[in-house]
């Protein structure tokens, strides 16, 4: 099934500006966005330590440090929620019963719950969210996230044939209540470089779609890992990590054309394939005003996410991109 009608076509990508209440309370209330994206979470939360867990922003020309401006890029070695799925769900509830929004624009407005763990888990998880939704009028998706770069010892999924189809398995086995909505499915992919990666990622979709391909949404892409920025010294890493080696992943206007090129690449692929063709694609990296809306939209893109820009700007981000959504383009 197609993403639910998310109008206009932007959101949030998960991110760390997507986690605490107030967050997803300032974004459900832009109307600027046509839905929300939560931060990725746990069945049981992320341990998460400020001296290692932590984001900055640079400029992409220089690579000095700070608030950049449209054009600069952002560097993490976060790695997921620390809060649990079960503390979200109640949390979304709360999000829509106190927005500010006209009844029936908060009715409407989507919710993109991301998600990860084993396949096992993924599948409670997915279990929860539908349970959820069979209490609320708004609708609901689940976005997998197989493609964080920076936790030690677990590479993304996504890279892996074995796995992907371990999860889209799995996933294939979970059934929803008849009469009920179904929840739509999406994985979160990293940022492929080369063609037998995209032909991992579509020969996984393949192979889980006899009957019917359980993903209905691929968000493409996450940040690109293995990335470094220095501080001013122009010798040291610029951020803490697990590793400590400040090596993390990066997103912002230098990851901007490859975000392109997987979305336009992911797109064709799917439309190869009459049973992968309804397979919609929301796009994501270094989108941070109307051209970048509109070059997403035109390589594919259903749907537009935004992180870098919404750390940097706040919500007011969405304002700049929401004349570009609202005429269509």
């Amino acid at each position: 099934m197609p993403l639910p009608d998310i109008e206009p076509p932007l959101l949030n990508s998960s991110n760390p500006w997507a986690t605490t209440l107030e967050d997803l309370q300032r974004l459900f209330d832009c109307p600027n966005t046509g839905a929300v994206t939560t931060r990725t979470s746990l069945l049981h939360g992320f341990k998460h330590d400020d001296s290692i867990h932590q984001y900055i922003f640079f400029n992409a020309a220089d690579h000095s440090i700070g608030n950049c401006d449209v054009h600069g890029g952002s560097l993490n070695t976060l790695g997921y929620s620390p809060i649990a799925l079960g503390t979200y769900l109640p949390m979304i509830v709360r999000v829509v019963a106190d927005s500010t929004l006209p009844n029936d624009v908060r009715s409407r407005k989507t919710f993109i719950i991301s998600v990860t763990g084993s396949p096992d888990a993924v599948a409670e998880c997915y279990g929860r969210i539908q349970d959820l939704q069979s209490t609320m009028k708004n609708p609901l998706c689940m976005e997998i996230n197989l493609s964080c770069p920076n936790i030690p010892s677990k590479p993304p999924p996504a890279y892996s044939g074995l796995s992907l189809t371990e999860y889209l398995t799995r996933l294939g086995k979970v059934e929803t209540v008849k009469g009920q909505r179904r929840v739509p499915i999406g994985v979160k992919t990293p940022p492929y470089t080369y063609y037998d990666q995209f032909k991992t990622l579509v020969d996984a979709l393949l192979a889980s779609s006899n009957p019917n391909c359980p993903v209905d949404f691929i968000t493409a892409t996450n940040t690109l890992g293995s990335c470094l920025v220095l501080d001013e010294t122009g010798s040291s890493p610029a951020l803490n990590s697990a590793s400590a080696a400040g090596i993390g992943g990066m997103a912002g206007t230098p990851l901007h054309p490859l975000a392109l090129g997987n979305v336009r690449t992911i797109r064709g692929m799917l439309d190869e394939h009459p049973e992968l063709k309804d397979i919609d694609v929301v796009g994501v990296g270094g989108v941070s005003d109307q051209a970048g809306f509109k070059r997403m939209r035109n390589v594919g893109a259903k749907v537009v996410g935004v992180g870098t820009a919404l750390g940097r700007e706040g919500v007011d981000i969405f304002e700049k991109i929401f004349p570009v959504a609202k005429t269509g383009v």
